[in-house]
């Protein structure tokens, strides 16, 4: 699941779901700029709203139990995963970070790490020489900077290194319980898919998302969304067929309708098979990953 300010504890109330310009430059967990007002292909802007809500409120149906897919027992953990998550599968983080953080727990330890070290129990998440560099950077910075603790803020998150604001609205959503859309490569295609946005910039993917939902659903939105990616919207051949918001999407067709064939295509413990983590949640409905070294299918 691989690349999260405050002040979002709070549920915001119905003056917060569509801010205006002010609003929007100070409240710093939404990129600057948003998108156009207009709506694709001709549909109203209110239709557009309503279609995206009504397709998160179905998603949550779906997977009442979605979830960061990478295992982390701190903010520390989630960093380091995140960071490591990128261009890369969670399973393969996940099969990982266990070595990882029995060696080095906490920042200070990372950061006085022997990088050849670091980087040999991280070569199976690949780009390990740029990744050990970023981990000893972040790690250094918190505990130099932050006196070990990993901040809650997405401006002192952006400030180390390897963690721009993907990264940090994930540690940020799911470690500190401040709302973040995070735009991964799932999340962009699927919402370009379903004609929420034809941006290609995360960050305008972002904002554009953002106006669409009220800030207490953008963390869990995020999850969904990725979850229905990794599981049936597929980027080569979405199973279209067994999709249970075909009805909502304005692409369908571009996968496999022949519902059979479309459940074959299913993935994980929509098909049967392993998630992406080690120690899923206890209300994961599927089989806990298994660890680095066995046979797994992998997206």
């Amino acid at each position: 699941m691989g690349e999260r300010t405050p002040d979002s504890a709070r549920t915001p109330g119905k003056n917060a779901r569509t801010p205006g310009k002010k609003t929007r430059a100070a409240d710093s967990s939404k990129p600057r700029g948003s998108g156009s007002g207009k709506a694709l292909g001709g549909e109203s802007r209110i239709a557009l709203v309503r279609r995206a809500r009504r397709i998160n409120r179905e998603l949550a149906e779906v997977y009442p139990y979605a979830h960061p897919e990478l295992d982390f027992e701190n903010s520390f953990q989630l960093l380091v995963a995140t960071v490591l998550s990128a261009q890369t599968t969670d399973l393969r983080v996940n099969q990982t970070t266990p070595a990882l953080f029995a060696a080095y727990p906490t920042p200070e330890d990372m950061a006085a790490a022997d990088p050849e070290a670091l980087e040999q129990l991280i070569r199976p998440t690949g780009f390990f020489r740029a990744k050990a560099k970023s981990l000893l950077g972040l790690s250094a910075a918190l505990r130099d900077n932050f006196g070990g603790e990993v901040p809650g803020r997405l401006e002192d998150l952006v400030t180390l290194p390897g963690v721009g604001r993907k990264t940090a609205n994930v540690v940020l959503g799911n470690a500190f319980g401040v709302p973040g859309i995070t735009v991964d490569t799932h999340f962009g295609r699927l919402v370009r898919r379903w004609k929420w946005t034809d941006e290609t910039d995360p960050e305008k993917v972002e904002a554009v998302v953002c106006d669409l939902f009220p800030k207490s659903e953008w963390t869990m939105l995020s999850h969904r969304v990725v979850f229905h990616g990794r599981r049936v919207c597929h980027s080569r051949k979405p199973a279209c067929g067994a999709c249970p918001i075909a009805p909502l999407c304005p692409s369908y067709g571009e996968g496999e309708t022949d519902p059979e064939k479309a459940k074959k295509l299913l993935k994980y413990e929509m098909g049967g098979r392993p998630g992406q983590r080690l120690k899923p949640p206890a209300d994961y409905p599927g089989d806990p990953a298994p660890p680095l070294g066995a046979a797994v299918e992998v997206e």
